[in-house]
């Protein structure tokens, strides 16, 4: 059991990783210049449309992806098997991470499209909200209402 949970844990890690390490790759390709920013800066129809867009799916994903997941969580995989509570549990952390890495990575992307730090106010919104989704072996845990000294 400690082995299964130990798997768990370095794969969330390794997805929340991924979803800090790709907005910063992108900051850092239109930072040196490898991709242009600016594409669409005074188009202000498109300005308009993304910054509607960005500002909709952070409003929308932001507080879905965080209740939803706890939902699941007192609902459905607390009343499961533990071994199935654990293989599901990791997957709705991984999709909790993925709906809030959408915003962030669009947003970002708009912001550096067209300049409007409206979009950039998003992007850091979504990557402040998976603060709340670091993944540790005690939230696990306590999520799932194991025992501390779990033995395998």
């Amino acid at each position: 059991m400690k082995e299964q949970i130990k798997r768990i844990l370095i794969i969330q890690k390794s997805a929340f990783l991924g979803v800090w390490t790709a907005p910063l790759l992108l900051v850092v390709l239109y930072e040196t210049g490898l991709y242009q920013e600016g594409l669409l800066a005074g188009n202000a129809q498109m300005e308009y449309i993304l910054q509607s867009v960005s500002i909709l799916l952070t409003i929308g994903l932001i507080p879905f992806a965080l209740r939803m997941f706890n939902l699941n969580l007192v609902k459905r995989i607390k009343e499961l098997p533990l071994q199935q509570a654990l293989k599901s549990y990791q997957i709705w952390s991984i999709l909790r991470l993925a709906l809030l890495f959408v915003p962030a990575i669009l947003a970002l992307s708009f912001y550096y499209l067209t300049m409007n730090t409206t979009n950039l106010f998003c992007a850091c919104m979504a990557l402040i909200a998976t603060l709340f989704c670091v993944p540790s072996e005690n939230r696990i845990k306590n999520e799932l209402d194991l025992p501390e000294n779990l033995n395998d």
